[in-house]
């Protein structure tokens, strides 16, 4: 009887994937596509298809069976192009740790005209707690109905409100009438304290409502303040937000927040934070936010990687399209790839070759799965091995000009970065003179304005051993700012 479809295509597999691939790729779609969690039209289907391949793939006897009925295997044109970079054309066989810069770069391989924007599936989390009483509320009030205003009839939209406890304000669903629901925004009241673990969940339980991996599915959460106490239920919240292909971005408005919180949180999904300097900023930060979000060819992108014995992942930083530190743990979201913006990694690896002569090295191995919205059926997970030969030459090489480049652009963060850990070892002296040589940097690049902040810091380190929180979040959000091409800078 002739298959509905390629039932390694089903799955997003290669044909010659393990049994254990085999497993995960029909776990992870029955997660996803389960009739009990998924009422998108079309789901089902694609779940009982994916049944039926599992049955059959998992099967030696009917694998092999099933594999002689197929034609030939051809080349196919993947979705999304990969190209990646060395710092190194090679390493040096010697005993010593040498280090490896990659640049990974991910592009959406569109021919003709570009598939039509996905359709988003948002939930915003609005603090309503006392301290945003005044010109912070009436800006996001203000925001809320904006993005509702810009809402087409496929989007669905929900709003969770909070203080130090949450309330679902709109339940998600599309086609809403606006009238009313902008009443509701403009009736918000600010009260009470910040509890952010109750907001996530409600957030997260009203968008996987309608979860279906033909959407943009994101939370986005607007906060001045700090939660106490439930911050690990918050970052196991966020694993299986990711887990389930739901980004997770955070506006921090004002110092007071935790900038370091929200930013393991955001990472954790592939989704971003954002600082907000004043309430003017509000309205801008957010809409840029929200028009990225409608822009996503891949808003789910997973990589699933090992390191080789004597490797070290040491550093991973996504340069574009929003900058942000990531996890080196293996699984990593790596964040959206949009239409018009590749998606940019810089990885920084240790490698200690072990004795003995060896022709290569692996420095990683892994795959990275990916959820396109315009193509709802299982993508096949893109191959990433990074390796580099070893020779007995000891002449330097210039890195490409791309590696250059991505390093030149982020030693600015990463000297801010170098001074919060010495601060953190209690070293004030070496962090005032990272802070020090970063405001040369700044002044050279005709940064005046983030430059007098960061040497203004520089001395309170010298007089209070520690950084305002105004400033601590201007040097960090400027330096990353830096390195956003053609974006609006964060001002201090």
């Amino acid at each position: 009887m002739p298959q509905k479809q390629n039932f390694y295509e089903c799955l997003g597999v290669p044909r010659n994937a393990s049994p254990d691939e085999i497993r995960r790729a029909y776990f992870e779609a029955a997660r996803r596509l389960h009739p009990d969690k998924n009422v998108a039209p079309g789901e089902t289907e694609f779940f009982l298809d994916a049944q039926e391949a599992y049955e059959v793939l998992s099967n030696p006897v009917k694998r092999a069976s099933y594999d002689a009925t197929l034609p030939p295997e051809k080349p196919t044109a993947s979705l999304v192009i990969q190209n990646i970079l060395y710092s190194r054309k090679s390493l040096v066989n010697i005993p010593e740790a040498q280090l490896v810069y990659v640049l990974i770069e991910y592009s959406p391989n569109i021919e003709g005209d570009a598939p039509p924007a996905p359709p988003l599936n948002l939930c915003l989390l609005l603090d309503r707690s006392t301290s945003m009483q005044g010109e912070n509320m009436d800006m996001v009030k203000a925001t809320a109905i904006q993005v509702m205003r810009k809402l087409r009839a496929q989007d669905t939209f929900s709003v969770v409100i909070f203080s130090d406890r949450a309330e679902v304000l709109i339940p998600a669903s599309r086609n809403q009438e606006l009238n009313k629901l902008e009443a509701r925004i403009q009736m918000l009241q600010p009260s009470g304290g910040t509890e952010m673990f109750p907001a996530l969940d409600a957030g997260f339980h009203e968008v996987s409502r309608n979860l279906n991996n033909a959407q943009v599915n994101h939370l986005i959460m607007l906060t001045d303040g700090r939660t106490y106490g439930d911050e690990q239920k918050c970052l196991d919240l966020a694993k299986k937000a990711s887990e389930n292909g739901i980004g997770i971005s955070a506006l921090g408005i004002g110092h007071e927040w935790n900038d370091e919180f929200l930013d393991d949180l955001a990472s954790r999904t592939g989704g971003s934070s954002m600082y907000v300097a004043s309430p003017h900023d509000i309205q801008r930060v957010l809409m840029e936010k929200f028009n990225r979000l409608g822009r996503a060819f891949a808003e789910d992108t997973r990589l699933t990687f090992n390191l080789k014995e004597g490797i070290d992942l040491r550093y991973a930083f996504r340069l574009q399209p929003e900058p942000g530190l990531l996890p080196i743990e293996s699984p990593v979201s790596l964040g959206p790839i949009t239409r018009d913006s590749s998606l940019k990694v810089l990885m920084e690896f240790s490698s200690k070759l072990e004795s003995g002569h060896t022709e290569s090295v692996i420095l990683l191995e892994g795959n990275l799965a990916v959820t396109i919205p315009s193509r709802p059926s299982p993508v096949t997970p893109i191959s990433l091995v990074l390796s580099r030969p070893v020779t007995d030459d000891v002449t330097p090489l210039p890195p490409p000009p791309e590696i250059m480049d991505a390093l030149s652009r982020l030693s600015l963060y990463r000297l801010q970065e170098q001074a919060r850990l010495e601060v953190r070892k209690g070293d004030y002296n070496r962090a005032s003179e990272h802070l020090q040589q970063l405001a040369t940097h700044l002044l050279a690049q005709g940064e005046r304005g983030l430059a007098r902040t960061v040497l203004l810091e520089a001395e309170r380190l010298h007089q209070q051993k520690a950084f305002s929180e105004e400033g601590n979040k201007v040097i960090k959000y400027g330096t990353r700012a830096l390195l956003m091409a053609g974006e609006e800078k964060v001002k201090p």
